[in-house]
């Protein structure tokens, strides 16, 4: 199975210090809705993995995240893709929980949901360390994207040595559907 699991906030839509509190801020990055069906025309399953500690910090309710991600898969779906799973973390950082980036809970669920044995051949696209971090501990391979906290993220200098570096989404999208099928 072809599989890809993305991040959220900074490779989809636009990510905020702030967090993207409403539906209404949720505004898709450039290009990305439109990667996430090319990804889909060429046979691969789409994952999303995303932190949400604005939910244990009162930014917003369930109702809301509920609400963002109806409109995702709305796009999505209008140009031709699917999102097949999205887990999120609620917690926040203080919260001690087994899902939250950069521990692995939530590529468990996302492994175990497909059934598979493990994550390797699977890319993991973030725009920060810690969603590569997470996607690493179970063998997937990294891809960072330049939105978002990507810049930053690159600018520390401490990705792991096979990170694959791409402008955004739809770059990482384009690399991933020109490669041959594994034998």
């Amino acid at each position: 199975m072809k599989l890809v699991i993305l991040d959220r906030d900074g490779v989809i839509n636009q990510d905020s210090d702030e967090y993207v509190k409403s539906v209404d801020e949720w505004i898709p990055l450039p290009g990305s809705i439109e990667a996430i069906a090319k990804l889909c025309h060429h046979g691969f399953r789409i994952a999303i993995a995303t932190n949400q500690s604005g939910l244990a910090r009162g930014y917003f309710d369930l109702a809301t995240l509920d609400a963002m991600h109806e409109k995702l898969q709305q796009l999505v779906e209008a140009a031709g893709g699917s999102i097949h799973y999205l887990v999120y973390c609620p917690h926040g950082p203080d919260d001690h929980c087994h899902c939250r980036k950069p521990l692995p809970g939530m590529f468990e669920q996302i492994r175990d949901a497909f059934a598979l044995a493990d994550l390797h051949e699977v890319a993991v696209i973030g725009d920060s360390l810690r969603d590569l971090e997470a996607g690493m501990s179970l063998g997937c391979q990294p891809f960072l994207v330049k939105t978002g906290k990507g810049e930053r993220t690159l600018a520390k200098g401490n990705l792991p040595a096979a990170t694959r570096v791409f402008a955004d989404l739809a770059a990482a999208a384009d690399y991933l559907c020109s490669q041959p099928e594994p034998v």
